[in-house]
């Protein structure tokens, strides 16, 4: 008798595992950490801004740099995430791009950036 509810308990909670979510199918994954760069206010002084813990797979265009016409690119990223970032010339993750390796990935004043994706 002690065995058929020791094995039922056990199928019980083992169908109880099955049904529960797990995080990586509940909710997108992100990128955890900063994410920062360098841009040239309206002001014409350097600024700087940061992504914290972006959504991995989604394309992000930086606000301040959104519009080729009216701004000049980001540039000098620092990537300290824990996913790769990958980062575009153009809006929309278009153009000339550049990968930086998780936690320790940088760029340069000449690597100009106005959007980027984490994988």
């Amino acid at each position: 008798m002690r065995l058929r509810t020791s094995l039922a308990a056990a199928l019980g909670a083992f169908a109880l595992v099955l049904t529960l979510p797990t995080a990586a199918t509940s909710a997108p994954a992100a990128a955890l950490g900063e994410f920062r760069y360098t841009y040239v206010g309206i002001d014409g002084q350097p600024r700087t801004a940061r992504l914290d813990d972006p959504q991995s797979g989604e394309c992000v265009t930086l606000p301040e740099v959104a519009d080729p016409d009216a701004s000049q690119p980001a540039h000098s990223p620092r990537n300290r995430t824990t996913s790769t970032a990958t980062v575009f010339t153009e809006p929309g993750c278009d153009g000339d791009y550049f990968t930086l390796r998780p936690l320790t990935g940088r760029g340069s004043e000449r690597l100009k950036l106005r959007s980027v994706v984490f994988s």
